[in-house]
């Protein structure tokens, strides 16, 4: 049995595949970080169609999956029962916690020519450019109540894992006040207002004999 060394043809070969694959290695660009992202987002509609066409709803997936209705008189409980009634929670649950990071990507606040209810002396709603300017002043408070919800959307989440109706009837709240919270900041603040002189109105109303 003949002991061949390798020819030095052999070598060569060996060395130019090392060398293509160090350099491969070396000029191969390093995966982007969480807060990279892989090209431009570029949004098509304002705030205000994104909330009515894509987050209010996948909220009602949420909101709508259990609790009570009334059906020819009589009141149903709502709830989750099947794998496929769960599965839908989750859905909404993931499309929501997505949808609403696109609140992190600039966009008008309201369709051209829409300026809310914003109009005469104590209007109820903000203008676009009043809303646009309250971000632009703060926009470390925007992204937090933007977290707020997403974190409702995990929450949810973790309680589909569980399959836990209370949990999840709990996470309807836990989302009513983070949305609630965000209105009332952006969008009509002046009913916060409004509701702390109905609240003391009726505390004085109370107190007179």
């Amino acid at each position: 049995m003949l002991n061949r060394q390798p020819s030095a043809s052999a070598f060569v070969i060996v060395l130019a595949v090392g060398a293509a694959q160090c350099s491969k290695s070396a000029s191969a660009p390093a995966a982007p970080t969480s807060s990279a992202l892989w090209g431009d987002m570029k949004p098509i509609v304002s705030v205000k169609e994104l909330m009515e066409s894509t987050i209010d709803p996948l909220s009602d997936g949420i909101f709508d999956a259990v609790g009570s209705d009334v059906d020819q008189g009589k009141y149903v409980e709502v709830q989750p029962k099947t794998n496929e009634d769960w599965e839908k929670v989750r859905a909404a649950a993931i499309s929501l916690g997505e949808a609403i990071y696109l609140l992190k990507v600039p966009r008008p606040f309201a369709p051209a020519g829409d300026e809310n209810v914003s109009q005469g002396p104590n209007p109820p709603e903000l203008s676009p450019a009043q809303i646009e300017a309250k971000v632009k002043s703060d926009p470390v408070l925007w992204n937090a109540k933007i977290e707020a919800l997403r974190n409702v959307a995990l929450e949810v989440l973790d309680v589909v894992k569980r399959r836990d109706t209370q949990a999840l009837f709990d996470a309807g709240g836990d989302l009513d006040r983070a949305c609630e919270g965000c209105h009332l900041e952006y969008w009509y603040p002046g009913e916060d207002r409004r509701r702390e002189q109905r609240r003391v109105g009726g505390l004085e109303q109370l107190k007179k004999p």
